[in-house]
């Protein structure tokens, strides 16, 4: 199985940036994976908010992202980031990463046998 845990989440203040990490561990041999961050908001749906491709050399982010955040990721930790700026109090939510494919247009989930969600890490943005 491999292990999703997502950290770097706190309390900021509008206009504050914030850099998440997402970090597999377990049966991550061989696992190459587009990959992507997903957010929920209390009482809303999990929507998707960017993905990057294994190689990084292509990135999909939200309507929503308007040019404020960055998807990143080294390979060799494991790791993706995303690098939030300009942050507002429509973007508090859980964020959580997933690796993704592409189905009828849209990004989704594509966890292995017995894979699953992390626990997330909260965002909260005051005005």
């Amino acid at each position: 199985q491999v292990q999703l845990v997502e950290s770097g989440g706190g309390s900021v203040q509008a206009g504050d940036s914030v850099r998440l990490s997402c970090v597999a561990s377990g049966r991550t041999s061989g696992w190459a994976y587009v990959m992507a961050w997903f957010r929920q908001a209390p009482g809303q749906e999990r929507e998707f908010v960017a993905t990057i491709t294994w190689s990084g050399d292509r990135t999909w982010y939200a309507d929503f992202v308007k040019g404020r955040f960055t998807i990143s990721r080294d390979n060799a930790k494991n790791a993706v980031y995303l690098q939030m700026n300009s942050l507002q109090p429509e973007d508090t939510a859980v964020y959580y990463c997933a690796p993704v494919i592409r189905y009828n247009g849209i990004w989704r989930p594509n966890f292995g046998d017995g894979d699953s969600w992390g626990q997330g890490t909260q965002v909260t943005v005051s005005s």
